[in-house]
This record gives structure tokens, sequence and C-alpha cells, in this order.
């Protein structure tokens, strides 16, 4: 990525750009569940411990998207918040159908 973008909606198509193999997606979906699943479980078993594991998970997920199959530098290294929000929205985006694994 150039330039920082002024906004998340000029950042998105970006971000789903470095995010187009069925691959690259579906390891993240599986990276964000698993920190959905640490956070809801730290939270109803007050076990914030399971919080940062969580993290590691999406994040190790991603990345290992990011270097093995789309073979890009992930977006949290320059744009860290709009890169976290981009990853939820892609998540729930998958979920209601509106953007596809891919091919």
């Amino acid at each position: 990525m150039s330039a920082a973008p002024l906004t998340f909606a000029e950042f998105y198509p970006r971000y789903l750009r470095e995010h187009s193999k069925r691959g690259t997606r579906i390891l993240h979906f599986i990276g964000t569940t698993l920190f959905l699943a640490a956070l809801g479980l730290a939270l109803v078993w007050q076990r914030f411990n399971l919080i940062p594991l969580g993290v590691v998970a999406a994040y190790g997920f991603a990345w290992i998207g990011h270097f093995f199959v789309e073979r890009n530098r992930p977006a949290t290294f320059q744009h860290p918040w709009y890169s976290l929000l981009g990853d939820f929205r892609l998540y729930f985006d998958l979920l209601r159908g509106r953007e596809k694994f891919g091919a």
C-alpha cells in the first residue's frame, strides 16, 4: 500500500484486493472465529488470559495467509486500525454472504 488512505471507505477496496485468494480468506475467517471464541469464553469463564491467545490465533492464521497464500505483506503493518476494522467487516460480510470465500 502506498500513501495512507483518508477514510476507511478508501482503504477497504485495497484491503479486499490484498485478501483476494480463497485460502487467505479462509485462514482469516478461522483466525477471527478463534479470537471471538476466546473472547466469549474469557467473558463467560472470567478467564481473561484467554484473550491474548485469541489475538495470537487471529494474527497467526491471518499472517500465514498473507505470507504463504496471498504472498503479500499484511495491511496491519501500515494501517493497524483500518486493518482490524477490515478484518471484522470481511468476517461478517462472509457470514452474511455479501462477500465470497473465493472461486
